[in-house]
């Protein structure tokens, strides 16, 4: 059954806000247990409620101190959220390693959404990165070269912060089925809410349709799951889609959300 509705959302603040409630004051200081056990009430309401909602419900617990993951596969979450937070802050991860597509689908969500992009930069550009460990430390070691170039420039980003968004969905592989609507980012020491959690292929395709969303040309192309260039490659149809990252190796997360 398709979660993702694509009518008004109007009212779907104080909906939102009157059945899950949150107090995030003083969620560092709780015992894990405690914590942990209020972000599984709260996932578990929000469980089931269309993506406009969880979003209106992001907005009213958390407000401005949120920011909103995107790769620019698409421009869904950006989107859904500039709704509710004018502005939001949106994290892209700059790597240095990206298709020219993404980088032209982020400048057309730049120019046309209400939102405030942050690129997240590695500590040292591609160049120097080469000079230190050698070119092509992605073929060599790509999980070093993800650490370096996602996952610390991540972790930067999220610190102090009391909240992120991201486009997690549970049919996108096997590592992702159980994941909840909200929980406790240990390794950021946060709230990781996943609004998109449930979505099926067909849902995205919907919200996508409803709100004429502009598209990353790649995915027409036959890249249902798009990273960087060097390590993502076209999927044969029939295959996983998440076949095209780091195909020849065992790899199968860039590390940004184990």
């Amino acid at each position: 059954m398709t979660t993702a509705p694509v009518n008004d959302t109007s009212n779907v603040t104080s909906e939102a806000t009157s059945e899950v409630t949150l107090d995030v004051s003083n969620l560092r200081d709780l015992p894990v247990a405690e914590r942990d056990r209020a972000l599984a009430v709260v996932s578990a309401t929000l469980e089931g409620m269309p993506a406009e909602q969880i979003a209106a419900w992001t907005a009213c617990t958390f407000g401005r101190d949120v920011i909103v993951a995107a790769s620019m596969q698409d421009v869904i979450l950006p989107h859904l959220f500039a709704q509710v937070i004018p502005d939001v802050e949106v994290l892209f991860l700059q790597t240095g390693y990206h298709f020219d597509e993404t980088m032209q689908t982020l400048d057309v969500a730049i120019r046309d959404l209400a939102i405030a992009v942050i690129e997240a930069l590695p500590r040292q550009s591609v160049p120097e990165q080469d000079a230190e460990y050698g070119e092509k430390l992605h073929d060599r070691d790509p999980n070093l070269c993800c650490f370096l170039r996602k996952v610390d420039p991540l972790a930067r980003s999220l610190d102090g912060r009391a909240a992120w968004v991201t486009g997690v969905r549970r049919i996108e592989a096997p590592t992702r089925a159980g994941t909840p609507i909200v929980s406790w980012d240990d390794k950021h020491d946060l709230v990781k809410i996943n609004p998109l959690a449930a979505w099926s292929d067909e849902d995205v395709e919907a919200y996508q349709v409803a709100h004429a969303l502009p598209r990353n040309p790649l995915v027409a192309q036959g890249y249902p799951s798009i990273g960087c260039a060097p390590c993502t490659r076209k999927v044969a149809p029939g295959e996983d889609p998440r076949a095209g990252r780091w195909s020849g190796n065992d790899k199968t997360e860039c590390g940004i959300h184990q």
